[in-house]
């Protein structure tokens, strides 16, 4: 009697966006380009967006989809009678408010800075679930803002101080910044191996402080 062949387990498909993210109204353009899976909910890319870009979580954040918003709505929420509803970002998926390339979505950092991020569909594709779960940064430009200092007009303030040595402001700029800027600077290598550590299918704000101080050090 032949021996029964093992049945050979079907790889499972899923499908993963390219997306280009953006950070609108700077200087010179920030950018990054990030691969996700489709099903991941806006709270888990959000939490991919901060990783990548290089924000630390320290501010309220949206997501604007037409004319529909989300976030986390433990901490943001419609206050008043005739605020816009704030939808929560755990309970809907990118797929379902992108589904063909060139939609756009646009992602709101600190409400006191304003920065925005138009995020943009380039392609989808159909693999196996070998990255199910997992983020990965294909490319890049430039580092991030430092938070707080004051949403585009301010940060191009900044750079300008930063790069005149006879500023007045220059020699207080550098404490306040407390660490070597360099605006041009970015490593993708870095940012997949903090992205790597992002847990699936959601990440909690503690679990999200430990990467990004992880990033950071």
């Amino acid at each position: 009697m032949m021996a029964q062949k093992k049945p050979v387990a079907k790889k499972r498909i899923v499908t993963l966006y390219d997306l280009e993210v953006v950070l609108l109204h700077t200087p010179s353009v920030v950018w990054r380009r990030l691969r996700v899976p489709g099903d991941a909910n806006l709270g888990w890319l959000h939490a991919v967006i901060q990783v990548a870009m290089g924000w630390t979580n320290s501010h309220l954040h949206q997501f604007r989809a037409g004319r529909e918003l989300f976030s986390e709505t433990r901490h943001h929420f419609a206050e008043f009678v005739g605020d816009p509803e704030i939808l929560d970002e755990h309970k809907c998926a990118l797929e379902e408010l992108a589904p063909e390339v060139q939609d756009r979505l646009v992602y709101t950092y600190d409400f006191g800075d304003t920065w925005e991020h138009a995020i943009t569909v380039e392609q989808r594709l159909y693999l196996d679930d070998a990255m199910a779960g997992t983020a990965l940064c294909l490319g890049g430009a430039r580092a991030c803002p430092p938070e707080d200092c004051g949403g585009p007009s301010g940060y191009a303030e900044l750079l300008k101080t930063l790069k005149n040595r006879k500023h007045p402001e220059h020699k207080s700029m550098k404490e306040w910044l407390g660490r070597p800027f360099d605006a041009e600077s970015f490593d993708p290598a870095k940012t997949n191996t903090c992205l790597g550590l992002l847990k699936w299918p959601r990440v909690t704000e503690s679990q999200l402080a430990k990467v990004l101080m992880a990033r950071d050090l």
